[in-house]
């Protein structure tokens, strides 16, 4: 077994430039804990490029192999609300330089949040799911309805790898329950289904407020999880059951029994410090019993699980990431499953400090990326690329 590894010097870190300055760094490591070695790369850096702050990454790989990296840019404050631009950051070298900011969300005044990347392997588009509000709603007014208007899902699409994105088009209608008011896509990523009968199905995580009699006394009571799908390649979206109470952001993963199934990964309000988890036979339409996942603490926060494989000879592994922290958003930490997230044997810390929202991205073979929050002070100082090999973790 090998110890965690100490979370990098500020002083070590170079942050990538903007559009008129494209930025090539040098790569730099911590130093290597048993066989592997984790690079560390600044993608964003809050108070830069005339953004306030950075918030909720998500990250995936392109089918010309480009990782793209979104992020919400808020322009004003840290708050949730307010004028916030979806952005995006682009590597072709998996991860180790990035190039300049790309806008790809810009509604004024209002807030353009919470991005859900997809990648549709069958047509290689790239989809991206959106929640929208009037800028001046806060999330308390629009749970109670008080607002000036509500929250709204959005959807746009590329076609050439992410350098271009349709004009965003909203599909709240076909989405969202009449009687929900919050809610919220990914933030994260979504998947496309690869076996079973829904193979080709893509599936974005999401979440929503309901009607709960005791929502005020017990917070967490009126919040649930969900998904939505498409059949037909991103043309349509429906909208599955949800999984409620004390649930909300959430985030989905293929399982490797070759039969399609998904297990959903959810923040959890249960007061028990750990994750909720439950799971879908049916292509994330209807979902089973919620469970504690008791190997996953968190301290009521967003966290991310992907599904790496490993070549055609060798198995796949389940990864996971989040501020593993009973009580606190610190102590980043990815671990891996080899048993379908039933035992998660070793994990490795990327940083003992502030941390917050992650999202994880398979780069190939024998390579990850976690694209996370954290700073000194707040977990929101920065967003940063970590790549390492999710083999390792089960190395002994």
């Amino acid at each position: 077994m090998f110890s965690p590894l100490l979370p990098i010097p500020m002083s070590r870190l170079r942050v990538c430039g903007s559009l008129s300055a494209l930025a090539f760094l040098p790569s730099f490591f911590f130093p290597p804990t048993a066989s592997a070695t984790v690079e560390q790369h600044l993608v964003y850096k809050s108070g830069t490029e005339g953004y306030h702050t950075f918030r909720i990454p998500s990250i995936v790989k392109a089918p010309n192999g480009d990782l793209l990296a979104f992020c919400e840019g808020r322009k004003n404050s840290p708050s949730d609300r307010g004028d916030i631009d979806i952005l995006l950051r682009r590597s072709r070298d998996g991860g180790r330089t990035w190039g300049g900011i790309q806008v790809v969300w810009d509604d004024g005044e209002n807030t353009c949040g919470n991005p859900c990347a997809v990648v549709d392997e069958t047509t290689g588009a790239l989809w991206l799911l959106l929640s929208h509000n009037i800028g001046t709603d806060r999330e308390k007014e629009i749970l109670a309805g008080a607002g000036a208007g509500t929250r709204t899902v959005w959807v746009s699409h590329s076609t050439d790898h992410g350098e271009t994105w349709s004009a965003p088009e909203e599909i709240t209608a076909a989405t969202k329950a009449a009687d929900w008011g919050w809610y919220a896509t990914g933030p994260g990523v979504g998947v496309q289904i690869k076996h079973g009968p829904h193979a080709g199905r893509l599936v974005i995580p999401c979440d929503h407020s309901f009607p709960a009699k005791n929502a005020e006394t017990d917070p967490g009571a009126g919040y649930g999880s969900h998904a939505i799908y498409s059949d037909d390649h991103g043309k349509t979206w429906k909208m599955g059951a949800p999984i409620q109470p004390r649930v909300n952001e959430c985030q989905l993963v293929e399982l490797f029994d070759g039969k399609g199934t998904l297990l959903m990964d959810m923040r959890s309000y249960a007061k028990r410090s750990r994750r909720a988890q439950a799971e879908s036979s049916d292509g994330g339409a209807t979902w089973g019993r919620m469970r504690d996942a008791d190997a996953l603490e968190e301290p009521v926060c967003q966290a991310s699980i992907l599904r790496w494989e490993r070549g055609k000879k060798a198995a796949g592994l389940l990864v996971f990431s989040n501020p593993a922290h009973p009580k606190k958003r610190v102590n980043l930490t990815i671990k891996a499953s080899a048993d379908n997230g039933k035992t998660w044997p070793l994990s490795r810390v990327l940083t003992k400090g502030p941390a917050a929202y992650s999202c994880l991205v398979a780069i190939d073979d024998t390579a990850a990326g976690c694209l996370y929050e954290s700073g000194e002070r707040m977990a929101y100082e920065r967003i940063t690329f970590a790549r390492f090999s999710p083999a390792d973790l089960l190395a002994r």
